[in-house]
């Protein structure tokens, strides 16, 4: 039974460590733990009480779980296990773990395995039968999607690094802007002003405004965000070249124009005949029952062709 909440400490630590108490926690389990991105108070209450129980921390930079660890007054044995290591790590893991161990993995920042390493140690703890629990916290790209004002009902699509030569870029970015979802992305600094350059000359022959949001520093002490047009934001990163360094988060808003480019002409076609007979959100509807599409995406493009087509009694 859960501990009421007034005869709970005010710590809130060690109330953490009352609400996970009665959380199972099996011996042999691997526990994937999201860390701070940047602000190491970004981590939470629940992933710290946990730690506490873990009898190791595999790590892919030791050096940062350390500095998390001790931010916080803890010490575990740490097990090294970066990208260049994950497979021999996996199989350290395996051992701490068939001996009963508790083992804990954090990545440099986020969520391990979302661009980070993480994955293969995953898929070898359950492999072997080990339970695995995920402890969720800070994450840039659900940051910077709340901070851009877009409305998500039909979604977003997480793309990753943009790619590094001009040629894939250009490619990248194509893609990218055809789709009727929001798109979030990471770029360097090495490389932000070629990759705006790029997307600036695609937008510019775009038939549709492109509009993009770009997060720098996500909760660090130079923490930026600005919103704007690819060729707007250049200008900004130009006025102040400190403006070009850190880490950046691209939300790239669709395109007006992505929901018809979205659909096929059958689609299209359905649409158009449905709204002569119904009302736009039941021909929406209806269609999207149909032929397996989203219904929000069509009421919107339906509702962009319509305006000067009204029903038909």
């Amino acid at each position: 039974m859960s501990t009421p909440p007034s005869e709970r400490s005010h710590d809130p630590l060690a109330a953490a460590r009352q609400l996970c108490a009665g959380q199972q926690l099996p011996p042999g389990c691997l526990l994937v733990v999201a860390t701070p991105i940047g602000n190491l108070a970004d981590i939470s209450l629940r992933a710290l009480a946990m730690l506490e129980r873990c009898d190791l921390v595999a790590a892919e930079d030791t050096r940062m779980a350390q500095r998390l660890l001790q931010a916080y007054g803890l010490s575990k044995p740490l097990l090294r296990a970066d990208r260049h290591r994950e497979q021999a790590a996996a199989a350290d893991m395996l051992g701490h773990l068939a001996a009963g161990r508790r083992v804990a993995y954090v990545s440099d920042a986020g969520t391990p395995g979302i661009n980070d390493p993480g994955a293969v140690l995953v898929r070898a703890a359950r492999e072997a039968g080990h339970p695995v629990l995920p402890l969720p916290g800070a994450s840039s790209v659900t940051a910077a999607l709340s901070a851009s004002g877009l409305e998500l009902e039909t979604g977003y699509t997480f793309a990753g690094y943009v790619p590094a030569t001009k040629q894939q870029r250009l490619a990248f970015y194509r893609e990218q802007l055809a789709s009727h979802r929001a798109v979030v992305c990471f770029e360097t600094p090495h490389r932000i002003q070629q990759s705006l350059d790029d997307l600036a000359a695609l937008a510019a022959a775009s038939p549709a405004p492109v509009r993009m949001l770009l997060a720098k520093e996500l909760t660090k002490q130079f923490e930026t965000i600005a919103a704007g047009t690819p060729a707007e934001l250049l200008a900004w990163l130009a006025a102040d070249p400190k403006r070009a360094q850190g880490e950046f988060v691209l939300v790239l808003q669709p395109p007006a124009g992505a929901d018809a480019q979205a659909m096929d002409g059958r689609t299209q076609r359905w649409l158009l005949r449905l709204a002569r007979e119904l009302p736009a959100s039941r021909a929406a509807a209806v269609a999207a029952d149909m032929l397996g599409a989203d219904r929000k995406t069509l009421y919107r493009w339906l509702l962009a062709q319509t305006n000067a087509q009204p029903r038909e009694d």
